[in-house]
């Protein structure tokens, strides 16, 4: 049995090191809260812009909130959503941002030929809490 575990553990480890060796970048579970990239490396510069045109959503009101989705699943549908003011955004502007954002990830999954869990992702609301707009009660924790 020792064998197997340690033969397993080997193999484990062969695998994480030939996948940081060869440039392996992992898939971001929830790009609201990823760090920006490159521009155009894989929709990073669009969100990074979304980021900025939403800036602190701040809100008097949850009549203010709303969600904007955000990037694409290989099997359809967005990876997040992002909370936004709609007193405090340019939403036509924001909403082309997102547009752009997807087509950017829909064509890196594309090209890499990835796959995905094929999980439904609901639109988990928006709600005003101390002045910021923030995601509902319903929303998964970010990862």
């Amino acid at each position: 049995m020792r064998t197997l575990i340690l033969i397993l553990m080997l193999g484990c480890t062969a695998c994480t090191l030939q996948a940081r060796d060869s440039g392996f970048k992992a898939p971001v579970a929830n790009p609201a809260t990823a760090p920006a990239t490159a521009p155009g490396a894989d929709g990073g510069d669009a969100l990074a812009r979304m980021r900025a045109l939403i800036g602190t959503a701040s809100c008097t009101e949850s009549s203010q909130c709303r969600t904007v989705a955000v990037g694409a699943q290989a099997c359809g549908g967005p990876q997040a959503y992002l909370p936004y003011s709609q007193a405090r955004t340019d939403e036509k502007a924001l909403l082309a941002l997102a547009g752009q954002h997807r087509a950017e990830v829909k064509a890196r999954l594309a090209d890499g030929g990835m796959m995905s869990i094929c999980r439904h992702l609901p639109d988990p609301g928006a709600v005003c809490v101390s002045g910021s707009c923030q995601l509902g009660a319903s929303s998964p924790a970010p990862r």
